[in-house]
């Protein structure tokens, strides 16, 4: 199960919704009341969890939109080349992932490091250097 369902009001800054099949996470979100024949709506601004793309969408407050599960594990560099290869700390099973683009978890990289990694919709990336 690699989504779950909940409603746009109960989406709060800093939580995850799917746009379009793409994590997103929350920097922003502002409801405004209802009309006089309408539903209050929330309007949402989220930037993706692989390519920092930015959308603005809005919503009806009552509307259900669905939610990644994230899996939260921890993995060991193994090596830093092109790409970075991952030996998961739990399963040992070792994986190359891309470089992260965030400049101070890619100073930090290097062979021995432990890292937290999230596998989010089948898809995998480096959050942080622990230690």
């Amino acid at each position: 199960m690699s989504k779950k369902i909940t409603e746009v009001s109960k989406l709060k800054v800093n939580s995850y919704l799917l746009i379009d099949d793409e994590p997103y996470k929350v920097v922003s979100t502002t409801t405004s009341k209802s009309g006089k024949h309408g539903h209050a709506k929330t309007r949402l601004v989220a930037v993706s969890l692989f390519d920092e793309s930015k959308k603005d969408v809005v919503f009806p407050s009552d509307a259900r939109v669905e939610v990644p599960v994230i899996d939260k594990r921890n993995g060991q560099v193994i090596s830093v080349g092109e790409n970075v290869m991952l030996m998961d700390l739990e399963t040992y099973e070792t994986f190359e992932l891309p470089k992260p683009k965030e400049e101070d978890i890619l100073s930090k990289l290097k062979e021995g490091v432990e890292v937290e990694y999230w596998s989010v919709m089948n898809r995998k990336k480096i959050m942080r250097v622990k230690g």
